[in-house]
């Protein structure tokens, strides 16, 4: 999902618009890893308004602020569900974001608190659903997107995304292994009625570059 949200927000970023990109994963954030801002700590500022304000980190053209710019990279995040949803709610109204065409939100996986509070609080257009071919990660993307439903939080659903859907040699770029299963993220398009916006390969040089 962070790897689909980063490269998501320097595409909008690269296209002209504004972006932001607030990594919503409170507990495991991985963007500052994603833009090598791993070490960087945000600076906070007092608005006209007499409260602080955090100065969002900016690169690739994109603005981006995480919960990883304010806790060392080698501490755990332990926190109950309502101290999470405070985090996440300082994240998205304590930040000097200016003006801004699209922010793209990473959510954690699953459908906890941080999800919920972030929906019942703020006007979300859409969510993309990002999964992998296996069984049990299309099982658990299911989850996400009921949660998303008409019928539950009444987010729309723009689409699916298949991650890591094939893994092809570089050495023989004609050919595809399917490591992890075949169709899954079709499964999930045809389940929930949106697209399916684009399936991923796995590619060796981008985990390199995330190390």
């Amino acid at each position: 999902k962070s790897t689909v949200s980063s490269n998501l927000a320097i595409m909008l970023a690269k296209k002209g618009y504004k972006t932001a990109l607030l990594d919503a994963d409170v507990y495991g954030p991985s963007i500052p890893k994603m833009f090598d801002l791993e070490d960087q700590m945000v600076e906070v500022t007092m608005g006209e308004d007499g409260k602080e304000y955090m100065q969002p980190m900016e690169k690739y053209g994109v603005k981006i602020n995480s919960i990883g710019f304010l806790v060392p990279s080698d501490r755990a995040v332990i926190w109950r569900g309502p101290l999470a949803g405070g985090a996440l709610t300082q994240l998205f109204t304590q930040t000097k974001w200016g003006d801004i065409d699209y922010m793209i939100v990473d959510f954690p996986p699953g459908t906890g608190d941080v999800q919920i509070s972030a929906i019942q609080q703020f006007r979300i257009a859409g969510a993309i659903i990002v999964t992998t071919p296996q069984v049990i990660a299309v099982n658990d993307a299911r989850k996400g997107a009921e949660m998303f439903a008409p019928d539950n939080m009444n987010v729309p659903l723009f689409g699916v995304v298949e991650n890591m859907a094939w893994f092809t040699p570089k050495q023989h770029p004609e050919e595809k292994y399917f490591l992890f299963g075949q169709g899954g993220g079709l499964t999930l398009a045809r389940e929930f009625n949106p697209t399916l916006l684009a399936q991923i390969p796995l590619v060796q040089e981008v985990g390199e570059a995330a190390e």
